[in-house]
């Protein structure tokens, strides 16, 4: 009797896992989108065509690119990605790719303002520069003052939480991020306020995060 409910646990945990679908976002063109599914060869989609899948891509251009899931329109942009569940459900993913230093770069949103960040595991939160703090319209001056040890010695820090942060496809409320006096880090450092809630996978060049809650 054991034996039978494992091999039926076991059986229904790879029926699961067979029905998640992982679409990202490699290539966009005018009418032309190229997409990689589970992580294989990226393949090119016109407007119109239909994945294995039953994915299909309503339009695309050299920004963006519509899917049709299920009935319902998702909007992607480069990097972006989604894991569709058989039940039609999809979690929030963004994909990242390393440059020549191996370092995991991209591009992002802070309270609908668009910012340049580099993963980093060694900062417990989200750090970024007053003069970055100011061009994104943060009142920083208003939250809890510490300090911060930089490259140029130890700095003023303010404890802020940010409302909203948006990585690809994926969205978190109420995040906490330290803003340091000065032009110090040149990018958004994305920390473990928000790495935290996500699960990393890497592949080589290529880093793929999976929010968590």
């Amino acid at each position: 009797m054991r034996v039978l409910l494992i091999f039926l646990y076991l059986m229904f945990v790879s029926s699961q896992a067979a029905a998640e679908t992982q679409v990202n976002v490699v290539g966009l063109f005018n009418g032309k989108a190229i997409l990689s599914i589970n992580g294989g060869k990226p393949k090119t989609y016109s407007v119109g065509q239909v994945t294995p899948d039953g994915i299909k891509v309503i339009s695309a251009d050299s920004s963006k690119v519509i899917l049709e899931v299920d009935g319902k329109r998702r909007e992607l942009g480069m990097g972006q990605g989604i894991a569709i569940a058989g039940g039609g459900s999809s979690a929030q993913t963004a994909t990242l790719y390393a440059n020549n230093a191996g370092h995991f770069l991209g591009e992002g949103y802070i309270n609908g303002s668009s910012m340049k960040f580099l993963v980093d595991t060694g900062a417990s939160s989200i750090a970024l520069s007053g003069k970055e703090a100011r061009r994104l319209g943060l009142s920083y001056l208003n939250g809890d003052i510490g300090a911060a040890s930089t490259a140029a010695g130890v700095v003023k820090a303010y404890r802020i939480s940010l409302n909203t942060v948006k990585i690809g496809g994926i969205v978190m409320h109420q995040v906490e991020a330290m803003v340091l006096e000065g032009d110090s880090p040149p990018v958004v450092l994305l920390g473990m306020s928000v790495l935290n809630r996500v699960q990393m996978e890497r592949d080589g060049m290529v880093m793929t995060l999976t929010k968590k809650y």
